[in-house]
C-alpha cells in the first residue's frame, strides 16, 4: 500500500509539471533558472514615464497632516525627491529605520517621503505613523492608490526623483544601491 500512494503522488507530481510550459520539456525547466534579461520595452531618454530614464509625471498628494504635496513644486531646490512605499510592516520598519538613521543624515539636500497606500484615509495614515514612530518623516497619503499603480509599485519600492524630474531608481529597496543613485545626483 505503501508504495503504490509513493507512486500514486509522484504520478501526479509529473503529470503537474507537464500541466506547464507544455510537458515535461526544457520550458518547464527554463521557467526555474530565468536568464536575468529585462524584456521591458527600450526607455526613450526624455519620454515620460515612470521607468528610470524617463521624466516622471507630476502628482500632488497629501501628506497625514492634510497638505497637499505636487512633484514639481517638492522638485524645486532639491537633489531629488525619495518616495518609499510602506505598508507599515516590520520589513517596512526595517527599511524606514534603516532610511532614517542611515540615508537621510547624509544626504540633506533631498526630499524623502514614506507612501502609505494601504490605510486608506489620511486619519488611519497618520495613526499609523505615528504609532509606529514616524513623526519626523513626511508621509504621503495615496488613498486612491494612483502612485501605486503608476509606479506598479508594491511594498519596499523606492523611487529617485532627481531635481529635474528624471527617475533615477524604481525597485524594491536597496540600502546600497539608494545611497550609490543620490551619491551620483
Amino acid at each position: 500500500m505503501y508504495y503504490a500512494r509513493t507512486i500514486g503522488i509522484a504520478l501526479v507530481f509529473i503529470l503537474g509539471l507537464a500541466g506547464c510550459g507544455g510537458g515535461l520539456d526544457t520550458d518547464v525547466f527554463d521557467d526555474m533558472n530565468p536568464s536575468g534579461e529585462d524584456k521591458r520595452p527600450a526607455v526613450v531618454a526624455g519620454s515620460e514615464g515612470t521607468q528610470v530614464g524617463q521624466v516622471s509625471p507630476d502628482f500632488t498628494l497629501q501628506d497625514t497632516l492634510s497638505v497637499s504635496h505636487t512633484l514639481s513644486n517638492e522638485l524645486a531646490g532639491t537633489s531629488a525627491v525619495v518616495i518609499y512605499f510602506t505598508m507599515w510592516c516590520p520589513i517596512c520598519d526595517s527599511h524606514m529605520s534603516n532610511m532614517r538613521t542611515d540615508i537621510i543624515p547624509d544626504f540633506p539636500n533631498a526630499t524623502f517621503y514614506l507612501v502609505d497606500y494601504v490605510s486608506g484615509s489620511i486619519s488611519v495614515s497618520r495613526s499609523e505613523q505615528l504609532s509606529n514612530g514616524y513623526s519626523n518623516l513626511d508621509v504621503l497619503v495615496d488613498t486612491d492608490l494612483t502612485l501605486y499603480n503608476r509606479y506598479q509599485a508594491s511594498m519596499g519600492t523606492t523611487i529617485v526623483i532627481d531635481s529635474t524630474g528624471v527617475v533615477r531608481m524604481n525597485e524594491d529597496y536597496n540600502n546600497s544601491r539608494l545611497r550609490a543613485v543620490l551619491s551620483a545626483l
